[in-house]
């Protein structure tokens, strides 16, 4: 009897350390938090980066190749990569499917692409990159969390062109067969801080991740605000303990080596 209670005791126990400690983490740490921003925006360069910084966080910002401040400020943003962000690929125009985005322009409607046209359009946007940071190595973000060009899934064609792609989806609940082409994100528009913090926590709990998709920083359309930005921020630093964070590159390469 006392045999019996001992293994139910052993197994409750590793049933319990393994919902929190299912992958291991760099230092012990219970969980990944990624910050990523989609646009390549100004509000990056003068909101986000600047806060970041001031924690010592590192983020990951997917910019298309016709963002006005990547042309107006490219030398601030080649000084940015130079201190440890990322700027990772989000195609040169933004294509997306137009029979669920109907602000799309007609010659950027992904449901019109080949696999062939939006593969092209991904690598000149890794040509411009690399003319910004000198880096070949690069991950990607699907415009609208779309991977269907026509009819047909490019996923495929996106795992030989990068080291991993940041889709939508809610946070993992095992690492295990966790897609590197295809990785979950979670997209806010107006959280607040309450709400941003609570993301982290359930990836905690989970043991796994929370890649965060901004993209207004402070102002303006799918916005965060600057304070509650800013208080995320502060709380991961507090918790650093137990919580990893770093690029978007960085993670998906430590989740990859260590699997």
């Amino acid at each position: 009897m006392k045999r019996i209670f001992f293994l139910i005791l052993l197994f409750s126990i590793c049933f319990t350390l393994n919902s929190v400690a299912q992958f291991s983490w760099p230092n012990g740490a219970k969980a990944a938090v990624v910050f990523t921003y989609d646009d390549g925006l100004d509000c990056h360069l003068d909101v986000a980066v600047p806060q970041l910084d001031e924690f010592g966080f590192k983020g990951t910002f997917f910019c298309t190749g016709n963002s006005p401040s990547l042309f107006n400020r490219m030398e601030e943003w080649r000084a940015i990569s130079k201190n440890g962000h990322e700027l990772g690929n989000h195609t040169i125009f933004h294509p997306c499917n137009r029979n669920t985005n109907d602000w799309v322009e007609p010659e950027y409607d992904l449901s019109k692409y080949s696999v062939e046209q939006i593969v092209a359009e991904m690598k000149a946007a890794n040509t411009l990159l690399k003319a910004i940071d000198g880096k070949e190595k690069r991950t990607f973000a699907y415009t609208c969390c779309d991977f269907v060009a026509g009819k047909s899934d490019f996923s495929g064609e996106v795992e030989k062109l990068f080291t991993a792609a940041r889709l939508d989806g809610p946070i993992p609940e095992t690492m295990a067969g966790y897609d590197l082409a295809k990785t979950p994100s979670t997209m806010v528009a107006d959280p607040t801080v309450e709400e941003l913090i609570a993301l982290v926590e359930e990836a905690k709990n989970k043991g796994t991740i929370i890649v965060f998709l901004f993209h207004n920083v402070g102002g303006g359309y799918l916005n965060v605000g600057a304070e509650e930005h800013r208080k995320l921020l502060e709380y991961v630093k507090a918790h650093e303990d137990e919580l990893y964070s770093a690029t978007f590159m960085e993670v998906m390469d430590y989740i990859k080596n260590n699997r």
